[in-house]
């Protein structure tokens, strides 16, 4: 064990347990989830054919919402585009529609190029946002490969870049990008993606340094930014005359320590980016299911308003037992 010649000193601290108040709601929210009206509205059943656009050459059979009604389909339920399919057209032989079903090898091709329509959350005045990624897996050589034919082992994933509303668990904003992309770099994306003001930004000590405080203040002006400092930071030439976010929180710091600053500024909040990483995970997936950076970009996009509907649903309301 790492930590067995330690174990008198580390700090242990109880596991913390919590109760739902709103549980027959909560449970009511839960059971929708499954029902199929929820994925497929009337307004997209109105839409399931694209209008004549007048033009040369054969015109398409289904419109984007159409495609997009398959993927949430199937990132909702877990199943592969041929269950899928059988899915959707015994859902609309249960409605009496007459309308056609797109074919599973339509749906995969289709999807690469769909634009998603309000995939995102919008927020009503200053919201508060909490940045951070995680790892999702792409299909590969799996250990049965591996095992058969030899050669290194290779670890294939991208990187997920959530900006997630605090107070409500929406997410606000993502981006997917290669294991390659750093996570400051996506800051100045994502904040982008945010058509309101912002009121703070939460983010770990990954993205401590000069570009993130100026890509929030390029969105937001007189947006704050808690980030813990390296411990290696030191304070500015202007700390004095002019002191930066950065060189406050530095201060802050030398004065009541790491767990002081975490308490005076609400640093505890950005755990639930987390949450809301955990949550995607359970519910869509650990892994991509597409095959290509380009269509894993739109299966990401589907997977949040996939996240986003469900929150919008209902969600437990909880209060920690002491």
């Amino acid at each position: 064990m790492p930590y067995k010649a330690n174990e008198s000193r580390r700090h242990r601290i109880p596991k913390a347990r919590y109760r739902v108040q709103n549980w027959s709601a909560y449970d009511a929210a839960l059971r929708r989830r499954g029902d199929l009206t929820i994925w497929v509205t009337p307004e997209a059943i109105a839409a399931w054919t694209p209008a004549s656009t007048s033009r040369r050459g054969r015109p398409r059979r289904y419109s984007e919402i159409a495609i997009e009604a398959g993927l949430m389909l199937r990132l909702a339920f877990g199943r592969p585009w041929r269950q899928t399919e059988g899915l959707l057209g015994s859902l609309m032989r249960l409605l009496g529609l007459d309308l056609p079903v797109p074919d599973h090898t339509t749906f995969s091709r289709r999807s690469a190029d769909l634009t998603i329509a309000a995939a995102l959350t919008k927020a009503d005045g200053a919201v508060n946002v909490v940045i951070d990624s995680t790892g999702l897996r792409i299909f590969g050589a799996g250990e049965w490969h591996l095992e058969k034919h030899g050669g290194k082992p290779r670890r294939s994933w991208r990187k997920l870049h959530l900006a997630v509303d605090p107070d409500t668990g929406a997410i606000l904003a993502s981006e997917l990008t290669s294991s390659e992309e750093g996570d400051a770099s996506l800051v100045g994306p994502l904040v982008g993606q945010i058509d309101r003001p912002l009121g703070a930004v939460l983010a770990d000590g990954a993205y401590d340094g000069e570009p993130v405080y100026q890509a929030v203040a390029v969105h937001s002006p007189g947006a704050e930014v808690i980030i813990p400092p390296r411990s290696t930071a030191v304070l500015s030439e202007t700390a004095q005359s002019a002191p930066t976010q950065r060189d406050r929180h530095l201060q802050v710091i030398s004065e009541c320590g790491r767990l002081g600053w975490q308490k005076a500024v609400g640093y505890g909040r950005r755990s639930l980016v987390e949450v809301a990483m955990l949550r995607y995970k359970t519910l869509i997936g650990r892994s991509l299911r597409a095959r290509t950076l380009r269509t894993q970009k739109v299966e990401a996009t589907v997977g949040c308003k996939v996240m986003n509907i469900m929150i919008s649903l209902g969600m437990p309301i909880s209060h920690k037992v002491l």
